[in-house]
């Protein structure tokens, strides 16, 4: 067939005087390709998105790491150490990598880069990229950019070799092209892109493993940069560098987002970023350029995350499990095969729930293959031999890895899930499943171990989410909760006074939020911690302090004069502080005449005057050295415990709050575990799970009782039943 008419000889009215013919004959084809490259690499299009989106618009600068990360020797407790802090709420995987550089010096600093990495974290993308910097002249100016999707070349009908891909692609704007074109890649004069080399299917591997080695070193001279897949099968070019794209941190995640809604709504980025902040377990997501890709998509339609994040997780865990392959129509050799999506679902939960129930983030080889081996090994048609079933667990450990992602190894021989959310998410699943069987009390006797545990918290969340009812779940944690501190009677008796406190006062919040309001003031002060934000109550509603009547307004500032003992001592303007905080709490006594009607029960001496007069009389005690901060600071040192007891005692006696509870250690550190599991509770009830009304109406109107009120509402709540059985 003819090829197009194309002058050889460059227009060199055109190009720069003083240049050699072979620089003229590049600058011609790099002009006359420009084209082609921002046609077959401008653009990107993944996922749920309904058209293409200009790759420019939403690039983000990618890190490499130049040692993987997978193949360092590294212990456990190296790891541990590295993403786990001693007080951890949630570990931290990306702090497991070492710092990266950047992706483009990496290119200008290795001529020929092999550049691995996890499924979804940006490699086609950010190959793509190099194509259209170069196009443009800002890396590589003087080759010939060449993209090569290797999944498509090894399929082509005509089995074409590297060498004709490059004519091929090139020679559409040259007569007679492929002499010229060998006689550049001897002068190193192209930079060749090849994408995607996990994707080659079995039968082709071998063939185009062999041409790649064959190009790179007959023209050595030219560059070359290849993506694949990290855990896919093991190849080895010589003349290669390897490196691992890096997770996106926090600074790359906010720049993708202001990227991608920019020209859609750019007021959605700031309320994308402040939701991502949020929640550090979305946050863990969107680490991945897929997934956070996923995460930009729901966003963008519902200008928010679903309450229930057990959507969003799922979700993600479908898009690495299920269609990032399959919408890309990519065959790869399964070694497991056999396994049907739910199987492949059953065996991930299975592997989670063995380690987090060890508190193990991460773990050997050795350990994780024989979960895999017990499972495999029932499969229909398995081998049952053990070196076979040894050999084919560490393979499908190897295919889940370079598949789906899910599962990551950190250092050599030692694996975690990619994110700490997807081993929740698993581990919730399985305990689904458990918690469905007939026989499953050992599980719920595991689960009444684990309320108390900050890193449960997110797997009760998800697990309750998971349940068709989790009526039982809820009834049960709240169980466990009021047994907490059922046999202490200086805590049961403190429960006591939150309930007869909260009963005394006018509000129109449900009773449950008014003793949670009253638990969230005095227990701060337990732990002698100055703490404003009623987090328990608030958790009911978060309107709660812009909705306060009369009762509890008051009893907050006056709490805020309580706590002036911690505050004045980090105050850099004391004198300011105490008038303003007295300001507000003699303002709201004013404004309720309280007479003489305070706790009749007080042993302490006070005046006969009300509360607000009690207040001022105290605030004219307190020294006023307004520009003398330091003498201030030494009157307090001096006086300023005998006038906070006098201010109790007037608390005490007009609004029964402020009581110095005398906990000990043990008993403050029992009434925190209590606290942190009934917000467990109420998250769960705000979680979207699906539970009954009957069942909410029980938690909550017993939620922060002590135990006698928590039998007599059981008794009630019978005898109504009986009543209304006979009615």
């Amino acid at each position: 067939m003819a090829q197009p008419s194309v002058a050889l000889e460059p227009q060199t009215d055109k190009l720069e005087q003083n240049a050699s013919p072979i620089d003229l004959i590049v600058q011609e084809l790099r002009q006359k390709a420009s084209a082609h490259i921002q046609q077959k690499c401008g653009t990107m299009r993944v996922l749920d998105m309904s058209q293409p989106i200009n790759l420019n618009n939403i690039y983000t600068s990618v890190n490499v790491l130049e040692k993987i990360s997978g193949r360092r020797r590294l212990e456990i407790a190296n790891l541990i150490k590295i993403c786990v802090p001693e007080d951890f709420d949630r570990p931290g995987f990306g702090k497991v990598c070492e710092k990266g550089v950047s992706g483009i010096k990496a290119v200008e600093k290795y001529s020929k880069l092999l550049v691995l990495g996890k499924p979804g974290a940006g490699k086609t993308t950010f190959l793509k990229h190099l194509a259209i910097q170069c196009n443009l002249g800002i890396i590589q100016a003087d080759k010939i950019p060449v993209f090569i999707n290797l999944k498509n070349f090894a399929e082509a009908a005509n089995k074409p070799n590297l060498l004709e891909g490059i004519t091929q692609q090139v020679s559409g704007f040259l007569i007679n092209g492929q002499e010229l074109i060998e006689k550049l890649l001897i002068q190193g004069r192209f930079f060749v892109l090849l994408d995607g080399l996990d994707e080659v299917r079995e039968k082709d591997n071998t063939r185009i493993f062999k041409e790649i080695c064959y190009l790179s070193e007959h023209f050595y001279a030219n560059s070359f940069v290849i993506t694949c897949r990290l855990a896919a099968k093991e190849y080895t070019f010589e003349q290669f560098t390897e490196v691992e794209i890096a997770d996106f941190d926090d600074q790359q995640i906010f720049t993708f987002a202001k990227h991608w809604f920019q020209y859609k709504s750019p007021s959605k980025a700031e309320l994308f970023i402040q939701n991502i902040k949020a929640n550090q377990a979305i946050k863990e997501l969107a680490t991945n350029p897929l997934l956070l890709t996923m995460l930009c998509l729901v966003f963008e339609e519902l200008d928010k995350f679903p309450s229930n994040h057990l959507e969003v997780y799922k979700e993600g865990v479908d898009v690495l499990l299920k269609h990032w392959d399959a919408k890309r129509n990519i065959e790869r050799d399964q070694v497991y095969k056999n396994l049907s999506l739910q199987s492949k679902e059953d065996l991930l939960s299975k592997i989670a729930v063995i380690t987090f129930k060890r508190g193990e983030y991460f773990f050997k080889l050795k350990e994780i293959k024989q979960p895999i081996t017990d499972y495999i090994r029932n499969l229909p048609g398995a081998n049952t031999d053990f070196e076979a079933l040894q050999l084919d667990s560490e393979a499908v450990l190897r295919s889940i890895e370079a598949q789906h992602g899910l599962l990551v190894e950190r250092a050599k021989g030692i694996y975690s899930f990619s994110h700490l959310t997807f081993h929740e998410y698993f581990t919730a699943r399985a305990i689904v499943d458990n918690l469905e069987k007939i026989h499953s009390e050992n599980t719920w006797e595991f689960l009444g171990e684990k309320i108390t545990h900050k890193s449960w918290r997110e797997v009760f969340l998800l697990t309750v989410g998971m349940l068709s009812s989790a009526d039982k779940l809820l009834l049960f944690i709240k169980q466990n909760i009021d047994a907490l501190i059922a046999q202490d009677q200086d805590l049961q008796k403190f429960l006591t006074w939150v309930n007869k406190k909260s009963c005394a006062v006018s509000s129109n919040f449900k009773p449950v939020i008014v003793r949670a309001f009253y638990l969230d003031l005095d227990l701060a002060r337990a732990h002698g911690v100055i703490c404003g934000s009623l987090d328990l109550a608030r958790g009911f509603d978060k309107t709660l302090t812009r909705a306060l009547s009369p009762d509890l307004t008051l009893d907050l500032a006056l709490d805020r004069l309580l706590a002036l003992d911690f505050t004045l001592n980090l105050a850099l303007d004391p004198a300011r502080v105490h008038a303003d905080v007295f300001k507000r709490a003699i303002n709201h006594a004013s404004a309720i005449d309280f007479g003489l009607e305070g706790n009749k029960d007080s042993d302490k001496v006070v005046s006969p005057t009300s509360l607000s007069e009690s207040l001022e009389q105290l605030n004219k005690q307190l020294p006023h050295f307004d520009k003398d901060r330091e003498q201030f600071r030494a009157w307090w040192k001096d006086n300023g415990g005998s006038w906070i007891e006098k201010l109790r005692a007037v608390i005490v006696y007009y609004r029964d709050i402020g009581h110095h509870w005398q906990f000990s250690n043990q008993q403050k550190e029992m009434l925190k575990k209590y606290y942190e599991a009934n917000q467990l509770l109420v998250h769960c009830l705000n979680s979207d799970c699906y539970v009954s009304q009957k069942a909410r109406q029980e938690i909550e109107e017993t939620m922060l009782l002590p135990i006698v009120e928590i039998e007599q509402y059981k008794i009630s709540f019978l005898e109504q039943r009986l009543q209304s059985r006979l009615v």
